[in-house]
């Protein structure tokens, strides 16, 4: 009640003031680490049912958090796989069960004691593939009553019904030196009207698709990063790397690891290349369509080597920093 009448009061546009209540305070096990102290303010039930398993706990949270901004950027029918606020898989498909498969695929050794996230029901066929796999949580709109007598053969895993898909606070804060920083949600999403082609070769229809698949992905990555993908399959990531080449290398060995071809796979960074060393580094890998919000002095140089091998090149002109 005092906030509300505090927000009345003060005129949305005056920066001097900040004040933020959230009720329903919880204390978790712990925070990020066991010897840390950790709570949760909020109306978690609001978004979710939870049908099964263990307490949530604080790495929980953010790892669920990572999962549902995720997928609600497709409207294809997908699935993904979250691990340390990171998708380390993700494909969609016609069908949810083809999606899980192709979303394993891409990195079955990270995707161990992960959590999964379907924008679709979850029938018995998908949860007899997934109950497969160790994992901790599982996140769906729904879930078949065969589906969840599978996935509830383990007492701990928890199984979460999302309510609320879009919605809730505009804003994203976070404290630091003796002061708190507030910014927007970055729900910005590109299609193929935004795409911008820079280079003599334009992606086919298909690598379109593909483009706009890994802009998503990146977008949701710790920067510095790097989203490789090839039919509408995440194959590659680069993750929280302080150079974009080495993020771009993490990424062609996930996927060359993984037994995953590079031929005729698309590049998403999520900002500009200072050099053309990673559209180089790409072509080598086999990569034949990038995209990139654009903007260094040296675009010219990035765009140059790729007419001069044949790759398509888009531009955005939107960054997608994630720290």
């Amino acid at each position: 009640y005092d906030s509300a009448i505090f927000s009345y009061f003060t005129d949305s546009d005056d920066l001097s003031s900040f004040r933020v209540v959230a009720k329903d305070g919880k204390k978790l096990r712990y925070g990020e680490n066991p010897h840390q102290e950790g709570y949760f303010y909020g109306d978690f039930n609001g978004m979710f049912e939870q049908l099964h398993g263990k307490e949530i706990s604080y790495n929980n949270l953010l790892d669920i958090e990572a999962a549902t901004e995720l997928i609600a950027d497709f409207d294809e029918t997908s699935i993904a796989v979250i691990k340390h606020n990171n998708a380390c898989g993700m494909a969609s498909r016609d069908s949810l069960l083809q999606a899980w498969k192709d979303a394993l695929a891409g990195d079955p050794i990270s995707a161990f004691g992960g959590v999964i996230i379907a924008n679709r029901e979850v029938d018995k066929e998908v949860a007899e593939e997934i109950n497969k796999l160790f994992f901790e949580i599982i996140i769906a709109p729904s879930y078949s009553n065969e589906a969840l007598d599978i996935l509830k053969q383990k007492k701990n895993r928890i199984i979460l019904e999302q309510k609320q898909i879009a919605g809730g606070p505009n804003y994203k804060y976070r404290s630091l030196l003796n002061g708190v920083l507030a910014e927007q949600k970055n729900n910005s999403i590109q299609t193929a009207t935004d795409l911008k082609v820079v280079t003599h070769t334009a992606p086919t229809a298909n690598e379109t698709e593909d483009l706009l698949f890994a802009n998503k992905m990146v977008k949701h990555l710790k920067s510095n990063a790097i989203a490789l993908v090839k039919n509408k399959q995440l194959i590659g990531i680069g993750t929280g790397q302080t150079s974009r080449v080495d993020a771009l290398n993490q990424s062609i060995e996930k996927a060359k690891h993984m037994g995953l071809s590079l031929d005729g796979a698309v590049m998403a960074s999520d900002a500009f290349f200072p050099f053309p060393d990673c559209v180089e580094i790409a072509d080598k890998a086999g990569i034949t369509a990038v995209i990139q919000p654009g903007g260094s002095i040296k675009d010219g140089d990035s765009i140059a080597y790729c007419n001069d091998n044949k790759i398509a090149m888009v531009t955005t002109g939107v960054r997608h920093f994630k720290h």
